[in-house]
């Protein structure tokens, strides 16, 4: 085969195929990692008592972490509502805010689930009981861009900037939500408190597979078109 009949132009864009993908195989063994080390981190702290918000965060792993906080007046503080659905039932989350000493920011306080049949809610009046809220600390992503946007305070999404306006805090609370384990109303029976599961998919190994399968199946196809050439 003489030189200029090489296939340059081939060999250039296979080789540009076959490094996105091997990239992409690259990225999701990553992504494995960290998706294992996730998991990890939310079994350990899943098994740990709870601690004070503070220590949650000077350990320096807050997510997952069983935290419990002084919130003076949560029994009758606003809230908006959160639709969801809970074991196959609508209704919705009713969020708080709470902001515990030694914080510069408020955190938003997920009270817990109400059904749709039910119509009443906890009273709402300026109030400094004191009360202690055990829950689940936990990240939560921004909605995204097809989430409806919320009328009043009624949400389809967690976005903590537009709930913090709703309840007209003075500052944003930051992205880490307290998920109520113990009630913030203990005679209203109908407000169910609970913390989501901490549920991981965790296909990154498929992925990658695939993408490093594809990658070979390249190469394959170009060993075997170029020495269909030389045998021309």
């Amino acid at each position: 085969m003489s030189e200029r009949r090489f296939p340059y132009v081939l060999t250039v864009a296979c080789g540009a195929v076959l490094a996105v993908l091997i990239a992409l195989g690259a990225w999701q063994v990553q992504r494995l990692s960290w998706k294992e080390r996730l998991i990890d981190q939310a079994a350990r702290a899943e098994s740990l008592p709870p601690v004070p918000l503070s220590q949650a965060f000077a350990e320096g792993e807050p997510d997952f972490r069983r935290v419990r906080m002084q919130c003076p007046g949560i029994a009758r503080a606003p809230y908006v509502e959160l639709r969801a659905i809970e074991d196959g039932q609508a209704g919705v989350r009713l969020i708080s805010a709470c902001r515990p000493s030694g914080f510069e920011f408020p955190f938003l306080v997920d009270r817990g689930f109400v059904a749709d049949e039910i119509s009443a809610r906890p009273p709402v009046e300026a109030s400094s009981a004191p009360f202690v809220v055990e829950g689940v600390l936990r990240e939560t992503p921004a909605p995204g861009w097809m989430t409806p946007a919320p009328h009043g305070i009624h949400f389809y999404g967690r976005d903590p900037q537009a709930m913090s306006a709703a309840l007209g805090l003075d500052e944003p609370a930051g992205p880490y939500v307290v998920f109520a384990t113990t009630s913030t109303n203990p005679e209203w029976l109908a407000l169910r408190p609970s913390a989501p599961p901490a549920a991981f998919s965790n296909n990154h190994l498929g992925y990658a597979i695939t993408w490093f399968g594809l990658a070979a199946a390249l190469v394959g196809v170009y060993v075997a078109l170029i020495r269909r050439r030389m045998k021309r």
